[in-house]
């Protein structure tokens, strides 16, 4: 797969539930395939809870240990600093926001509004994909 991608929180909830529509399903699982990647926000975003069964959280570790995890740098630190001053984000947003940014990646989240008046930020929501094509 050329372009790369980073998979939101609430992608990997939704994946792993089986949630999503089959053809963002059948797009993930090449995502997922190729090169897994995630922020260091959402492996704690979906490893925080206690709340959560054994079985479910065991299914959560080993899918982040899966994962290419992209950990803070000065570059995504300084990108999430501008994000927050010129946009009404969340700071782990904006996070996930800049990891994308500086390292090129379209981020896969269901919350593309949430994103929506950050530069340059591209985003795709699985969804809303209905054209299988797209995975030629």
């Amino acid at each position: 797969m050329e372009q790369g991608y980073l998979i939101d929180s609430n992608v990997i909830i939704g994946y792993l539930d089986n949630k999503i529509p089959t053809s963002g399903m059948q797009f993930l699982n090449i995502v997922i395939d190729d090169s897994p990647t995630i922020s260091v926000i959402n492996k704690i975003e979906v490893l925080r809870f206690n709340s959560l069964d054994e079985s479910t959280y065991q299914t959560l570790v080993e899918f982040v240990n899966e994962c290419l995890v992209l950990n803070l740098n000065d570059n995504i630190i300084n990108l999430t600093i501008s994000i927050c001053k010129n946009n009404r984000i969340k700071l782990p947003d904006a996070v996930i926001a800049a990891t994308a940014l500086a390292n090129n990646l379209i981020l896969l989240t269901r919350n593309t509004t949430d994103f929506k008046t950050i530069n340059n930020l591209k985003t795709c929501n699985p969804w809303e994909i209905r054209d299988t094509s797209i995975l030629n």
